[in-house]
């Protein structure tokens, strides 16, 4: 009886300390979602900043540059004019705003789903 109760012992012990790995594991797994969706939300909001930042300045530079058209112009030709170069300059800044968009919205569904999945976020 002495003798079963040696031979068990040894195992429980190490089914401890694969308990206690495994519990190390997933701790540490936990830890490092916790860090990546917080390196993830950090980055988001520097991303919105500057992307109101440079939306700002665009528009601002845009708005400026029809002002400067419409203050030249001095006929009714010279205003059609100017009305169909700022109408392109505000359809290519849309086009390249949402160009962008998209780029960073697969970015971030890439790095989401390598979040979910485990794995280091793509560069």
């Amino acid at each position: 009886m002495a003798e079963s109760l040696q031979d068990e012992m040894p195992s429980i012990g190490q089914t401890a300390s694969q308990a206690a790995e495994r519990f190390a594991r997933t701790n540490r797994s936990a830890f490092e979602f916790v860090l990546a969706a917080q390196n993830i939300l950090f980055e988001e909001t520097v991303f919105a900043g500057n992307e109101i930042l440079d939306r700002a300045r665009t528009e601002t530079h845009l708005f400026s540059e029809f002002l400067s058209k419409m203050a030249g112009s001095h006929s009714v030709r010279d205003l059609r004019t100017m009305f169909r170069e700022c109408s392109q300059h505000q359809i290519d800044f849309l086009r390249r705003d949402s160009e962008r968009a998209f780029r960073h919205g697969q970015r971030m569904v890439e790095s989401v789903a390598g979040l979910l999945a485990n794995r280091p976020r793509p560069s």
